[in-house]
């Protein structure tokens, strides 16, 4: 099927809500993404007010962010262990997840997963580590924890599971992946994989255990994906293969930034001077992916776009990203019959209206 023919008491926190049994309705999200310090400031505000005055009905909130840090007071052991939630940059999640939900704003909690400086500091073992015994760091210095590794997934999932309780309505999860530039690393580093799995199906794995713990909660689980997923055929050494995460999960969310794209790519020389472009061939491609894993008698997860709302000034060449640019995206994807999207702006300053 051609589509490409049209032009996110002080001691006693209080108890877990009651939840509905899924599958139950799950809204169109509309949304944009929040940090941590956002969520705890009067940035807040704005953004609400932003999804008064628009379409917008969801936020995706960091919970667990790319540093590892949890964004709340967190009643976990380790947690507390690792220090990971010392900044407390929300003060009341509970208040905050209570409020939205008088708003009627569909909440969406984030938890990066594998790349955790904080867990891979204090929890060494759990940590990837260099084929000399270190513990392994990217160009960045940044570590991450092994994704062979059932005890960093119950960290995750507890993570996760804490966040149902606050009362949020969908979990995502991001960095759900092996580090990129795999050549490089698998030359590096050495994994614990007793299994001897696949990285895909490790992430698969992952997933599908997420899935079936947190559905029993009440709540819907999302997975970001690279945006070049659905275009390709293989994990690309990340453990992202469309074709076995998609069912694993309720929402796939593929970062579909065109400034993220290389040249040439779908025959573009400037991804990011053409986000229509861009978005409408990687949705295409997404759908033609579930279209397969339909034939083959499994349900896809849903597909909800992330789209760029930044300007990539250190791409050459680039163009500011507003309103006009932000629309085409949300139109190639509405054309496709995609009627839901997240908007990211790691600073959380959106043009939309």
């Amino acid at each position: 099927m051609d589509r490409n023919t049209s032009s996110n008491d002080l001691t006693s926190p209080p108890s877990p809500p009651a939840y509905d049994a899924l599958p139950r309705s799950r809204p169109k999200a509309k949304g944009v993404y929040v940090s941590g310090w956002a969520a705890g400031t009067s940035k807040l505000d704005k953004i609400i007010e932003l999804i008064e005055q628009s379409e917008l009905n969801a936020l995706v909130i960091d919970v667990k962010n790319d540093s590892g840090q949890v964004t709340f007071d967190s009643q976990l052991p380790l947690v507390k262990e690792f220090g990971a939630d010392s900044e407390k940059m929300i003060p009341d999640i509970h208040k905050l997840v209570a409020d939205l939900k008088k708003k009627d704003i569909y909440t969406i909690a984030r938890v990066v997963v594998f790349k955790d400086p904080y867990a891979a500091s204090i929890k060494t073992e759990w940590a990837l580590h260099a084929k000399d015994g270190t513990i392994w760091r990217n160009k960045r210095g940044e570590s991450w924890i092994d994704p062979y590794n059932q005890q960093v997934w119950k960290y995750a999932l507890d993570v996760a599971k804490e966040a149902a309780d606050c009362g949020f309505d969908e979990i995502q999860f991001d960095y759900v992946r092996f580090p990129d530039n795999s050549r490089m690393i698998d030359r590096e580093v050495e994994y614990q994989n007793p299994n001897n799995w696949s990285k895909t199906t490790a992430i698969a794995q992952f997933l599908s255990q997420a899935k079936k713990e947190l559905n029993e909660k009440g709540v819907f689980v999302s997975a970001d994906v690279f945006g070049l997923t659905p275009s390709v055929s293989d994990d690309m050494g990340i453990g992202q293969k469309w074709s076995e995460l998609a069912s694993e999960i309720d929402v796939i969310s593929p970062m579909i930034y065109p400034s993220h794209y290389g040249s040439g790519v779908f025959g573009v020389e400037h991804p990011d001077l053409q986000p229509y472009r861009i978005v409408r061939q990687a949705l295409s491609d997404s759908l033609d992916k579930n279209d397969q894993l339909l034939k083959e008698g499994k349900q896809p997860a849903a597909v909800r776009p992330w789209l760029q709302d930044f300007t990539a000034a250190w791409v050459k060449p680039h163009q500011p990203y507003g309103k006009e640019e932000v629309l085409s995206q949300i139109q190639a994807a509405k054309e496709l019959g995609i009627e839901e999207y997240l908007l990211w702006n790691s600073s959380c300053t959106y043009t939309f209206r």
